[in-house]
């Protein structure tokens, strides 16, 4: 069976055209419209159209709504939409066509002009760059909202997942990690319907996005992230050292926190590495 979930939050104005064409495309499907908190008729509009209305009483995030239609989902497999009509119902199959090749999870890959914006193309473009060299496999979307998953390896990891919008790059990272089977398949992204506007804010949310670039070393792999910072610093205190010794034939204090700092961002690392593994030891958890 397969469930799709559609996280909305006042997608009034393009949800009704979205849920029909999606309906009439995947009628044996179970759709489940998560109302994050709306003050417009979302989640009438979604009982209309014969859908699943699941409603949060207030505000919580996307990845809130996220976990909230995963854990009412019956389906053996998830696809994850968005409401404002900018993924394509056609391209469904050639996600879920993958998972008969043994991957765990499908991820819709975005090129440069399936981008809201120039800013977020760049900056997506360094999650993939980084993500890429923590995996050693070529991440080609971090972010991607449209995505299918196997439920049962999908719900291993909800307690892990944030409220906000940076639920695409923790589910991947965790996939990865877990040693699962990913892969990205290219997809179409339409210009979001007349009415609708994205709920992402540029300088609201772009400290948040920065935080993402640490949380991708911190869900994979710490040690890798860690261990550049330390060795710069062993490399600056050094060299600082030469120069001190060299010109005034002493070793300064400088030297001495440098070089003590790195040996304590190394310890963290690798503390942090072990943390890493024991959060992914296999657990028994329902389906």
């Amino acid at each position: 069976m397969l469930s799709i979930i559609i996280p909305a939050k006042n997608e009034s104005a393009a949800l009704g055209l979205f849920l029909e064409s999606l309906r009439g495309k995947y009628r044996d499907a179970e759709i489940i419209v998560v109302d994050d908190g709306s003050s417009d008729q979302t989640s009438d509009i979604a009982i209309a159209a014969g859908c699943r209305a699941i409603r949060h009483p207030y505000s919580k995030g996307n990845g809130a709504a996220i976990k909230t239609g995963a854990r009412h989902a019956n389906g053996d497999v998830l696809v994850f939409m968005d409401g404002d009509g900018q993924h394509r119902p056609e391209d469904i199959p050639r996600l879920l066509a993958k998972f008969d090749e043994g991957y765990d999870m499908v991820v819709g890959a975005r090129d440069g002009a399936g981008q809201a914006s120039f800013h977020r193309g760049f900056a997506n473009g360094l999650y993939n760059r980084l993500a890429s060299w923590m995996v050693g496999r070529r991440v080609k979307d971090l972010t991607s909202g449209f995505r299918a998953a196997r439920r049962e390896k999908f719900l291993e990891f909800l307690y892990l997942l944030p409220n906000g919008f940076s639920y695409p790059t923790t589910i991947t990272m965790a996939f990865f990690r877990a040693g699962y089977s990913v892969t990205y398949e290219p997809i179409d992204v339409q210009p979001r319907m007349q009415g609708t506007a994205s709920h992402i804010r540029l300088w609201r949310d772009g400290i948040r996005f920065l935080l993402i670039i640490f949380k991708i070393g911190t869900l994979y792999s710490p040690l890798k992230l860690f261990a550049p910072v330390a060795m710069l610093h062993a490399f600056i205190g050094v060299g600082y050292y030469a120069f001190t010794f060299l010109s005034h034939g002493r070793l300064s204090l400088a030297t001495i926190f440098l070089l003590s700092s790195s040996v304590t961002i190394f310890l963290i690392g690798l503390v942090s590495e072990q943390i890493t593994q024991l959060m992914y030891r296999p657990t028994e958890r329902k389906p």
